[in-house]
């Protein structure tokens, strides 16, 4: 024992101390570590395990370089974010190109160089030690005994999930509150994702059942709690349970793209290929239509918007599903909307049809790259020739402001290929609504601003909650008149569409109800637009008039895509004019929405201060 204290191995055991201590960083902030103890709990018995499996740290101390090397990025991003490198930080790490990353840091970039010189010789020099020092090597018994221990409580915890744990005795339960152990805990479905092979569910039921029988369930006192998220939020155990999400993330998507992989539209473009040519896609979020000036709010939601003479507002567009995995989907591709809830599409999105008319794609987003509601989307992200994902907060406070998105717009512009196509996918007005917009848009209180963590199910907060609202889409107003501004500078002939991915329940009149998922109307009709330049009137007189002809026809996200290629006179073999915009052809359709299965949207009744949408006939079974 003396001999581990002396100053090489000492130094060794304090470095690696100090790589456990980076979820405790938020303490030097004066904030509180979620779960703490138990974190600290997991990192303690983590070391032991991972010394008595490898021996000796020379075997495991190489596995530790990418979690050494990673210290400055989830410093950063705790004291900036508030954040712990998530699958969407190694998605943003690992696809930045080398010239996108130096863009973005500047002067930083040769920070961040000496910082990597700096943990690289930390921990070679730890390297020396663990390989030269012959008291780190664990020979006792006790290796033996800890590893037993270890198998035997992962043994005892599998049998637990798979065959259930015995209610705790009325005696020993504290509260109500405690009432989720009151039942065994119920074996979980058959998974078939670790080991790449289809175990067959009815087998392992039935193994299930047989043990369950011949032994039954563990006794209360025999369950082990084990937390996935305190063990993912370790330092560094908890970081390869990240990169495995990551790749799983990556899997995933690569699975949904092969779908459409070698799906072509045969689009051509209809024009002359070398005019300077921009459109720009504008993806709103969270984002509610009555709540727009423009539209006829009492607020001055939209004091810059309303001054474009060339913009016209659509009075009715609706989406079919309040939720933006679901939505975005059928508003980049043709994907119909009662095929909304089905994971994956065989077509690629417009992105695809334009590159194949010659016109360099760009997908610039404030949202996220991978997870559970973000991946889909980045299926089609993916499609464009230049991706950027820039939003490094998530939707905390520590968020970007959707201007971060501007400045690549502008280089996206002044690119040399003379076609282009630009998507801009917002945070736009989603919950904490304070949260989506600077000081200086705080207009209409009190409101939420500056407030961390809002009650927001608390009616006290209603008033507030509401202001704040329309805050963020005075924000929205600004942004957007800003990107109609670098338009309008832009020599080349340019348009825009604005469109909303759904819309939000605001505790509306007497309705108890907030945000989205809950089938009203106010979640359903959604703000959209499109501006036009000067110079895009005059190239398509026809297209403008049937636009304006158009402002208040019955309109869904279904009909996106179809305007979008119009309006780039993108001409493919089986298109749709029929459902563009800007055509002559444009025709209604059933507007089908999410609302106790398929509802036909027109042939509906409001129910209510919620306005909840409830069909008049019966919903057409939906299919997932």
């Amino acid at each position: 024992m003396r001999s581990l204290l002396r100053p090489s191995p000492l130094f060794l055991l304090l470095s690696y101390l100090l790589l456990s201590a980076i979820p405790f960083f938020s303490l030097v902030l004066g904030k509180p570590v979620e779960k703490g103890w138990q974190l600290l709990a997991m990192e303690v018995i983590c070391w032991p395990v991972l010394w008595a499996v490898f021996k000796h740290p020379r075997w495991f101390h190489f596995l530790l370089l990418p979690a050494m090397l990673a210290i400055p990025i989830e410093i950063y991003l705790r004291l900036y974010f508030g954040q712990s490198i998530s699958t969407h930080h190694l998605g943003v790490l690992l696809e930045t190109s080398p010239k996108e990353a130096i863009e973005f840091l500047g002067q930083k970039v040769w920070l961040l160089l000496f910082l990597t010189l700096m943990i690289t010789a930390w921990w070679w020099s730890l390297l020396k030690i663990a390989l030269n020092t012959p008291a780190l090597h664990w020979q006792h018994p006790s290796r033996w005994a800890l590893i037993s221990m270890v198998v035997m409580g992962c043994g005892i915890w599998a049998y637990g999930e798979y065959v259930g744990v015995r209610a705790a005795p009325p005696a020993v339960t504290a509260s109500a509150s405690d009432s989720t152990d009151d039942e065994d805990t119920p074996a979980p479905a058959a998974s078939t994702q670790s080991t790449g092979k289809v175990i067959p569910q009815a087998w392992l039921e039935h193994q299930r059942q047989t043990l369950s029988k011949l032994l039954g369930p563990l006794p209360s006192w025999a369950r082990i709690r084990y937390d996935d998220d305190v063990f993912t939020s370790t330092w560094p155990f908890g970081l390869a349970v990240r990169i495995a999400d990551f790749w799983s993330e990556r899997g995933y998507l690569s699975k949904l793209s092969e779908k459409s992989r070698n799906f072509r539209f045969n689009a051509t473009l209809q024009g002359d290929p070398k005019l300077a040519q921009t459109i720009v896609v504008v993806l709103g979020e969270s984002s509610r239509y009555d709540r727009w000036s423009l539209n006829g709010y009492e607020r001055e939601t939209n004091p810059l918007l309303s001054l474009e003479d060339n913009l016209v507002s659509f009075s009715d567009m609706i989406t079919a599903v309040a939720a933006t995995r679901l939505s975005v989907p059928v508003i980049v591709s043709r994907k119909p909307a009662a095929q909304s809830l089905k994971a994956g599409f065989s077509e690629k999105s417009f992105l695809s049809a334009f590159k194949e008319a010659g016109f360099k794609t760009f997908w610039i987003s404030n949202q996220m790259s991978f997870g559970q509601f973000d991946t889909p989307i980045s299926v089609f992200a993916k499609e464009a020739d230049v991706t950027q994902f820039l939003n490094l907060g998530g939707f905390t406070n520590n968020s970007s402001f959707d201007d971060i998105l501007l400045d690549p717009m502008s280089r996206a512009m002044n690119d040399a290929a003379p076609k282009k196509l630009i998507v801009l996918h917002t945070l736009g007005n989603h919950w904490n609504y304070s949260h989506r917009y600077p000081k200086e848009y705080d207009h209409w209180k009190p409101s939420l601003f500056g407030v961390d963590n809002p009650a927001y199910t608390d009616l006290n907060n209603k008033a507030a909650l509401s202001n704040s609202y329309d805050n963020s889409i005075l924000y929205t107003d600004w942004m957007l008149s800003e990107v109609i501004q670098r338009l309008k500078a832009s020599k080349q002939i340019t348009s825009m569409m604005y469109i909303s991915d759904h819309g939000q329940t605001l505790y509306d009149g007497s309705c108890g109800l907030a945000f989205h998922g809950h089938n009203t109307q106010y979640e359903f009709h959604i703000p959209a637009f499109i501006w036009y330049s000067d110079d895009y009137q005059q190239l398509f007189p026809e297209k403008i008039r049937q636009l304006k002809r158009h402002q208040k026809f019955r309109l869904s996200t279904e009909n996106v895509f179809h305007t979008l290629l119009d309006m780039g006179n993108i001409r493919y073999p089986d298109e749709r004019l029929n459902w563009s915009i800007l055509s002559p052809q444009l025709v209604a359709h059933t507007r089908y929405v999410d609302s106790y299965g398929w509802s036909d949207y027109d042939n509906a009744t409001l129910k209510g201060d919620c306005r909840e949408v409830i069909d008049k006939k019966t919903p057409v079974r939906q299919e997932k």
